[in-house]
């Protein structure tokens, strides 16, 4: 066996301490609608369009009971094929749309603090939402990359008419563009972290969650709770770094309050809750009792 010199076990040192600081990379996928914002795209471009609300639900409602597309591509399907939003809708009302949404405050330092500020982290923000991809981007501009930005995409024709639809970033879509940027950015399926807030999330979250990634709800959404392995209720983007920093950074609530206070915010009020959903029914028996005695009368 060959002995190496004091040089390269000087070097081999090096490398093992280098490695052990090595910045570990992390992939944060979110959806827009009700997650980043306060209100959903389609009723903003309705609104936009002079499109009564209860219309708007009307169809929206329709098509879900139906099961006619995955959950969150029901706006992506009225405007190519409802008449009433096909004849209206150009590109530059979708522009003009995103201008409107009412976004939840500090996206921008929720961006920049997972980008910059967390030792030995980078976290590549991502938006994915089944909405219009012109929304997001225009309600988004400034703020995140639009290349950080996916959306459903519509191929338009000369009279500025949506044609059809390229790709629709609903249910199983969102899936796709996660494997996608896991490819792209060669990340461990581990290293990946997704927070939503509605039933159209739920096959992304389901896939993030056997693959070891982390998942995040931002609602009560019945369905979509159970599933997440961590929910936060705010009106502030910045709290979903709270479980992002226990959890995934591995930080205590001391440190993160600290942290909160250095970029100038406090953690006014900070409820830890375990919630229990639960349906009690009466129990069989009594039912089956109930049936026989009528039989007999």
């Amino acid at each position: 066996m060959s002995l190496r010199s004091p040089k390269e076990y000087e070097k081999l040192a090096i490398m093992n301490i280098e490695t052990q600081h090595q910045t570990k990379r992390y992939i944060l996928a979110s959806d827009f609608d009700q997650t980043l914002s306060f209100n959903d795209s389609g009723y903003v471009l309705s609104d936009l369009l002079g499109i009564p609300e209860s219309e708007f639900e009307r169809k929206i409602t329709g098509m879900a009971k139906l099961n006619l597309v995955q959950q969150g591509g029901e706006l992506a399907y009225l405007l190519l094929h409802d008449p009433e939003f096909r004849s209206k809708v150009r590109r530059e009302h979708l522009y003009e749309a995103g201008k409107r949404v009412r976004l939840k405050p500090n996206i921008d330092a929720l961006y920049s603090f997972l980008s910059n500020d967390v030792e030995g982290f980078h976290f590549d923000f991502y938006v994915i939402s089944a909405g219009p991809v012109e929304i997001i981007r225009s309600a988004l501009e400034g703020i995140i990359p639009p290349d950080h930005i996916y959306g459903t995409e519509f191929e338009y024709n000369e009279n500025g008419e949506i044609e059809r639809i390229v790709q629709v970033t609903a249910g199983y879509g969102k899936v796709a563009v996660i494997d996608h940027l896991l490819e792209e950015l060669k990340t461990g399926s581990d290293r990946i972290v997704y927070v939503g807030d509605g039933s159209s999330d739920i096959h992304v979250m389901l896939h993030i969650n056997r693959r070891d990634g982390f998942t995040i709800a931002v609602s009560e959404n019945k369905y979509l709770a159970p599933i997440a392995k961590r929910s936060i209720l705010s009106d502030n983007a910045l709290a979903i770094l709270i479980p992002i920093l226990e959890e995934v950074v591995g930080w205590d609530s001391a440190s993160i309050r600290a942290v909160f206070e250095q970029k100038g915010f406090l953690i006014q009020q900070w409820d830890k809750v375990q919630t229990d959903m639960l349906t009690i029914i009466p129990s069989v028996a009594p039912i089956l009792e109930r049936s026989s005695i009528t039989l007999k009368v």
